[in-house]
C-alpha cells in the first residue's frame, strides 16, 4: 500500500487556508448582535446625555463619545464584546479640564491622549496595565463615584455644583436648606425607578425587567414632568452647526501634559481591565463564548487610541471601555464586534432625528441617574475583595488621594502606599520556639529575607546540640541570605548528632535536596531530565550521560518510596485488592511531552491507558500480525466497561510530521510500516468532502497542525468500526470523546459534542480553566508502559516529587 500523493495548492493558498467554496461569502449579522445593539443602545443614550451634564461639557459631546465609541473602538479594538464612550470614571477629570481650560482646549487634549494611547499600543505595553493592584483600581473608581456622587446631588436638590469634592461637602448644608421641591420629586422618583425596576415581582415584571431600568427611570421621570407641567431644567441639544470642534491647546504646557497622562492612564487601565473582565464573563455564558475570541489587550488599547482620537476632534468627550453596557452586551447574548458597532449606529440616528425627544428630559433625572452610577462605583464586592487580601490601606489611600487632591495623585498616593505595605509584609517576621513531644518546634511565620536573618540564627543558636528539631516554614519567600543561614545551621546542627525536619504550614515535610548539583533545581525540574547539565562544566560528555542515564531511574525510584510511597500506599494497597476499575480508555500519543495524568487531573485506577506513535487506531484486521491496540479497545470495552473512550492528539506530533513529508517510493521500515494507519487521516485532511478542523473558532496554524486535528476525527471513526464499540455505542453505554493538547501554550481542547447522527463537528474547543479542588491523591497515575490503570511509571520515576511532597 503507497502513500496517498500529495496536497496541490495554488501559489497563493497557504498550507492551513480552507479550500475553495463554492459560494461567495456575505456580511451577515446575526439576530442575536441586532437584539443587543437595541439593548446596549437604549442603556447608553440616558447615561451618555448624564455624563455629559455631570462634567460641564455640552450634552451632544456625550452622544458623539457614544457614536464614535460603538463605531471606531467597536471595530478596531481587540474585545469584540466590549462596549466603549463616554465613563463615568472619567466625569471629574473631564469637569476639572473643562473648568481650567475651556471645551475646546479639552478636546484637543482628548485627541493628544488618544496618540499616547496609540503610541503606547504599538510599544505593547498594555499587560503591563494590569501590573497595578486592584486595590488601586478600585480605589480609584470608588474615589470617583464619591466625587460625582457629591457633585450630582447639589443638582438633585435643585442646586449648582462646587468645582471640588471637599467644596460639594462643605455647601451640601446651605443646598439642604435651600431645596427645589420640583427637582427633588424628580430625582427621587428616578433613582426610585433604577432601584426597584430590577426587583419587579410576576410574569408583568419579567416582561417589563427587559427594559433597561435607566432609560424606564429617566422615561417615567420626563413623562411626570411634563404631565404635571413642572418647572424644571431640560435638556437642552444645541443645532449640531454650532457644535464646538476642538482648538489649538491653551494653557501651560505641564498642565496639558498632566491632563493628557491624567485622561491616558484612567481609559488605558479602566479599558483594559474592563476588557478582562469581559472575557471572564463571556466564558461563564451558556455557550461558553463558543467563536468569540480571547481580547488581544494590545490592539484593545490602539482601538481606544483611534476612538479618542476622532471623538476629540469631532467635539466628544474623552472614551473608554464601560462595565456597565459591556455586562448588558455580553448577557444579552451578542456573538461579535457587530452589535458594539450597530449600538453607536443607533446612537448617531437618534441625535439627529430624535432630537424633538431628547430636550423633554429633566436635568435633574440625568443627574439622578448619574448619582446612583457614581454610588454603585463604591462597590461592596471590592471592598470585601481587598478586606479579604488585606490591602484596605492600600483602597482607602488611593480613594482619599482622589477624593481630596486628584486623580494622579490619588493613584500615585496609592501606589505608595502598596508598596509601603509590601515592604512591610516583606520584613514582618515573626519567630518562635517551643517544646513540643520531646523535641523542640520553631515556626516562623512571614517573608524569610536578609532582615530577619539575625532573629532566626538566635533563635536557632539557643536550641540545645544534638536535640531533635522540627523547623515550621510558613512563607512564600525565602532570599538567599536566609537560605545559607538555614542550611549551615541544619548542618552543623546534624553533625552534632541532632535531628532536623524542615516542614509546610500544614505540616507537609519538605524534602531535602539529595547533592548540591541538584541544589539549582525549581520545584518543577523532576519532570525535566535536564538537572545533569549543571554537573561540572569539565566533566567528561560520555561521564555525564552515564550520570544522568545511569543513575537518574534509580534515583527516582528511591525518592519515590522515600517521599510518595508513603502518601499511596493505603490506596494502591486498596486497588490491588479490588482490582482496576478505569472509567475511561484514554488513547494517546507516545509523545514524552504528554503526561496523560497532568492534563486530566488523573489518579491512580482512573485511566486505562493506550499510547503508540501517532494515536492511532488501525482499522480491524489491518494490524497484520500486531493486534495490541485491538487488544487493549476489546479489554477496555469488554471486560473493564469503561464508560467512555478519549483519543488524544497533541501540537507538534512527530507521526503527523512524517505522514505528510513521506514520500511514495520510501522504504518499509517499520515505522513506516505502523504509519499506514495514518493515511487515512491524510485523505479525509486533502478530501472535499470533509470539513476543514477548526481550533477554538480559529484554522490551524499549518498543515501539521491540520492533521494533528484531523486524525483525531478520524480515528474516532476507526473505533466506531470495532463491534464492541458499535454495540456499547448502540446500547447508550459508551461515548467517544476527541481532545487535542496544545504542549507550548499547555492548553486541551476538546472535540465539539456529537449531533443525532452520532457524527462530531469537526471544532475543538478550548478548555476553561476551573477553579482547583483537592484531589483524592497527590500522585498521577497514566500508564506509558502499560495499560493497568493502577501503575504509573512517572509516578514511579518521581518525576511528580514535588507535587507528592
Amino acid at each position: 500500500m503507497t502513500l496517498c500523493p500529495p496536497i496541490r495548492r495554488t501559489p497563493d493558498q497557504r498550507p492551513h487556508s480552507p479550500p475553495p467554496g463554492g459560494r461567495a461569502r456575505r456580511f451577515r449579522i446575526a439576530g442575536a448582535d441586532v437584539s443587543a445593539s437595541i439593548a446596549v443602545f437604549l442603556i447608553a443614550l440616558p447615561l451618555s446625555l448624564g455624563i455629559a451634564l455631570a462634567t460641564g461639557a455640552p450634552l451632544q459631546a456625550g452622544l458623539v463619545a457614544a457614536a464614535v465609541g460603538g463605531i471606531v473602538a467597536g471595530r478596531l479594538g481587540g474585545s469584540p464584546l466590549q462596549v466603549s464612550g463616554p465613563a463615568a470614571g472619567l466625569t471629574v477629570v473631564s469637569a476639572e479640564l473643562i473648568q481650567r481650560y475651556g471645551w475646546r482646549t479639552t478636546c484637543a487634549i482628548t485627541v493628544l491622549a488618544g496618540l499616547a494611547q496609540l503610541g503606547l499600543a504599538t510599544l505593547r505595553v498594555a499587560r503591563s496595565a494590569l501590573a497595578i493592584s486592584p486595590a488601586i483600581v478600585h480605589g480609584m473608581l470608588a474615589g470617583i463615584g464619591v466625587t460625582i456622587a457629591l457633585a450630582q446631588l447639589h443638582i438633585v436638590l435643585g442646586g449648582t455644583p462646587q468645582s471640588s469634592a471637599v467644596d460639594n461637602v462643605l455647601g451640601l448644608p446651605a443646598q439642604l436648606a435651600d431645596v427645589h421641591p420640583a427637582a427633588l420629586v424628580i430625582s427621587a422618583l428616578t433613582v426610585g425607578l433604577l432601584l426597584l425596576w430590577p426587583r419587579l415581582p410576576g410574569r408583568t415584571g419579567r416582561l417589563l425587567r427587559k427594559i433597561p431600568a435607566a432609560l424606564a427611570a429617566v422615561a417615567a421621570a420626563t413623562a411626570a414632568a411634563a404631565l404635571a407641567g413642572l418647572a424644571v431644567p431640560r435638556v437642552d441639544l444645541p443645532s449640531w452647526s454650532s457644535h464646538a470642534l476642538p482648538g489649538l491647546p491653551e494653557g501651560p504646557v505641564l498642565g496639558i501634559a498632566a491632563g493628557v497622562l491624567t485622561i491616558t492612564l484612567v481609559t488605558s487601565v479602566q479599558s483594559l481591565l474592563s476588557a478582562v473582565a469581559v472575557d471572564k464573563l463571556v466564558a461563564t455564558r451558556a455557550d461558553r463564548g463558543h467563536g468569540i475570541p480571547r481580547s488581544r489587550l494590545d490592539r484593545e488599547l490602539a482601538g481606544q487610541g483611534a476612538a479618542n482620537v476622532v471623538s476629540g476632534a469631532l467635539g466628544g468627550l474623552p472614551v473608554a471601555g464601560v462595565a456597565v453596557r459591556s455586562v448588558a452586551n455580553v448577557s444579552a447574548g451578542a456573538m461579535s464586534r457587530n452589535s458594539t458597532m450597530l449600538h453607536g449606529l443607533w446612537i448617531v440616528l437618534a441625535a439627529l432625528f430624535l432630537v424633538p425627544v431628547l430636550d423633554l428630559i429633566p436635568l435633574p433625572a440625568l443627574a439622578a441617574l448619574v448619582m446612583v452610577v457614581g454610588i454603585q462605583m463604591v462597590s461592596i464586592t471590592h471592598i470585601r475583595s481587598v478586606t479579604r487580601h488585606r490591602e484596605v490601606l492600600v483602597y482607602a489611600g488611593t480613594l482619599s488621594g482622589v477624593v481630596l487632591v486628584g486623580i494622579l495623585e490619588g493613584v500615585a498616593l496609592g501606589i505608595a502606599v502598596a508598596t509601603a505595605v509590601a515592604m512591610h509584609r516583606l520584613t514582618k517576621t515573626r519567630i518562635t520556639r517551643e517544646e513540643r513531644d520531646g523535641g523542640h518546634l520553631v515556626c516562623v511565620r512571614g517573608q524569610l529575607t536578609f532582615l530577619a536573618v539575625p532573629r532566626l540564627s538566635r533563635a536557632l543558636h539557643q536550641l540545645p546540640q544534638g536535640a531533635r528539631v522540627v523547623v515550621e516554614l510558613d512563607g512564600s519567600f525565602m532570599d538567599h541570605a536566609a537560605y545559607e543561614a538555614l542550611h549551615d545551621w541544619q548542618a552543623s546542627h546534624l553533625r552534632h548528632g541532632g535531628a532536623v525536619e524542615m516542614t509546610g504550614p500544614s505540616g507537609a515535610r519538605i524534602a531535602e535536596s539529595d547533592a548540591a548539583p541538584h541544589a539549582c533545581c525549581r520545584p518543577w525540574t523532576p519532570w525535566r531530565n535536564h538537572c545533569g547539565e549543571h554537573h561540572h562544566p569539565h566533566h567528561h560528555p560520555v561521564d555525564e550521560t552515564r550520570a544522568t542515564t545511569g543513575h537518574q531511574l534509580a534515583s527516582g525510584i528511591g525518592k519515590f518510596q522515600r517521599n510518595t510511597a508513603p502518601l499511596v500506599r493505603d490506596e494502591l494497597a486498596r486497588l490491588a485488592r479490588e482490582g482496576q476499575r478505569p472509567s475511561q480508555l484514554f488513547l494517546t500519543c507516545a509523545d514524552s511531552r504528554l503526561v496523560t495524568s497532568m492534563i486530566t487531573s488523573s489518579g491512580p485506577g482512573d485511566l486505562f491507558t493506550v499510547r503508540n506513535v501517532g494515536n492511532l487506531v488501525p482499522l480491524p484486521g489491518e494490524e497484520s500480525g500486531d493486534d495490541s491496540v485491538a487488544a487493549a479497545i476489546e479489554y477496555a470495552v469488554e471486560v473493564l466497561r469503561v464508560q467512555s473512550i478519549t483519543v488524544c492528539g497533541h501540537s507538534g506530533c512527530g507521526a503527523m510530521q512524517a505522514l505528510l513529508s513521506s514520500a511514495p517510493d520510501a522504504p518499509q521500515t517499520p515505522l513506516r510500516r505502523w504509519l499506514r494507519h495514518g493515511r487515512p487521516s491524510l485523505e479525509r485532511m486533502a478530501s472535499r468532502r470533509h470539513t476543514w478542523a477548526r481550533i477554538s473558532g480559529r484554522l490551524p496554524a499549518d498543515a501539521v497542525e491540520q492533521l494533528c486535528l484531523t486524525n483525531v476525527v478520524q480515528q474516532l471513526e476507526h473505533l466506531r468500526a470495532y463491534e464492541s464499540v458499535a454495540r456499547r455505542l448502540a446500547e447508550g453505554t459508551l461515548t467517544l470523546h476527541g481532545m487535542y493538547f496544545h504542549v507550548g501554550e499547555a492548553q486541551a481542547y476538546l472535540l465539539a459534542e456529537p449531533d443525532e447522527q452520532h457524527r462530531y463537528e469537526d471544532v475543538f474547543d478550548q478548555v476553561a480553566p476551573s477553579t482547583p479542588t483537592p484531589t483524592p491523591t497527590p500522585t498521577p497515575a497514566s500508564a506509558s508502559a502499560t495499560t493497568d490503570g493502577r501503575i504509573a511509571p512517572t509516578m514511579i520515576g518521581d518525576r511528580t516529587e514535588a507535587r507528592a511532597s
